[in-house]
């Protein structure tokens, strides 16, 4: 027996080989055109981190990488003695989980709200008005938010007129309001584009689900919590894991428009401190060794996410 199973193996080796070349060609166009993408992938991804070098030596514009002076990890050092590296990162951290939790919560919640309306013509209006603001630039955004909340906005305004305050509040002079102004106008900027992945993965929901559960006697949150959102628990999951990389990764163009005098130390963020300190100051190895720390810390909570994931859901990213 034993003889005859290694002689179907054997038999069988090349069957599998050809299996897979007939696969490569019934899939050759599909490779042909993901060639572009793995090269610029390549040139643009791959390459450029020989650059992270600069962070282990006294690099000096002019004079390359290789015949700068080797100082090892003094610019990590340099980065773990600063106090107000440590203030960049709780801001990063504070800003993305605040953005992670409105963001995630408000996107599926608005989502299941669209998936639920009866009328297509409403849903496509709502869903068209909601994420026009993904297109505005950030720089009318913040000229929104500014005069929104300026002493003599609208803020204001409807405050003093329902007798919730005596006289006007200089939102922006206050930093303890930063952390929530920032989330909500990036909120209110990404959550229709946001809506749209989930609307996506619902559409993908067998509707037979949601005609059987209907026969037994299911109302609509039935619906919702025992089809809908199992049905897209997959995307979230995925969503939730490529999340994590992004913890010390919060936007820059915001903070950098909304900062001001009074709440530039809230808003001190990582990107932020990397380009004050990296660039403008002329620290470009300093300013490496920062995103060489970031990129690193990102790519190992996504591997401990992935971990999670997988221990707990059967499902991950990869």
């Amino acid at each position: 027996m034993a003889e005859i199973s290694a002689s179907q193996s054997v038999i069988d080796a090349p069957k599998n080989k050809k299996k897979l070349t007939e696969r490569w060609w019934e899939q050759r166009y599909l490779l042909a055109m993901s060639v572009p993408i793995i090269i610029w992938l390549i040139i643009f991804a791959y390459v450029p981190l020989v650059g992270w070098g600069i962070a282990f030596v006294n690099f000096r514009p002019g004079i390359s990488i290789f015949d700068s002076d080797f100082v090892g990890m003094r610019n990590f050092q340099l980065m773990f003695m600063d106090p107000s590296f440590f203030n960049a990162v709780r801001n990063t951290l504070i800003f993305s989980v605040l953005g992670i939790v409105t963001g995630f919560s408000s996107a599926i919640g608005f989502a299941l709200l669209l998936n639920e309306l009866r009328s297509l013509k409403t849903k496509r209006i709502i869903q068209t008005v909601s994420y026009l603001p993904h297109f505005v630039s950030w720089v009318v955004v913040a000229g929104m938010v500014l005069q929104v909340l300026s002493l003599d906005g609208a803020i204001n305004g409807f405050l003093l007129f329902i007798r919730a305050i005596d006289e006007p509040v200089n939102w922006m002079a206050h930093p303890e309001y930063t952390y929530a102004i920032v989330t909500l106008a990036n909120l209110w900027k990404g959550l229709g584009w946001s809506t749209i992945i989930y609307l996506s993965a619902m559409a993908g929901i067998d509707q037979e689900l949601y005609e059987a559960s209907a026969v037994d006697g299911a109302g609509r949150l039935r619906r919702i919590w025992h089809i809908t959102l199992p049905g897209i628990a997959p995307t979230v999951i995925i969503l939730m894991v490529m999340s994590f990389g992004g913890l010390l990764h919060t936007g820059l163009e915001d903070k950098m428009l909304l900062r001001n005098p009074f709440n530039h130390q809230a808003m001190d963020v990582l990107p932020l401190y990397t380009l004050r300190l990296g660039i403008q100051a002329g620290r470009f190895s300093f300013g490496t060794a920062v995103s060489v720390f970031v990129s690193m810390i990102s790519i190992t909570l996504v591997m401990i996410a992935n971990k999670v994931s997988r221990l707990f859901t059967g499902s991950g990213l990869y």
